[in-house]
């Protein structure tokens, strides 16, 4: 009954920390969403920029 009631805020940091776990999730695309939302940068455009990006190195490789 003591439980603590984790805020909005706290559930969404838990979230991306763990989302390279997630099975069947791409390792690169969840680092780079992690890493966008550690620096307040997760928006639509910044992920389809930062798709773009990995799909060219991709491509290169």
């Amino acid at each position: 009954m003591a439980d603590k009631v984790k805020s909005g805020k706290e559930i969404l940091d838990n979230f991306f920390e763990n989302i390279i776990e997630i099975k069947d999730v791409d390792k690169d695309i969840a680092q780079m969403i992690n890493t966008l939302y550690q620096n307040d940068k997760l928006t639509d455009i910044n992920v389809k920029n930062e798709l773009q990006k990995l799909r060219e190195q991709n491509d290169k490789n």
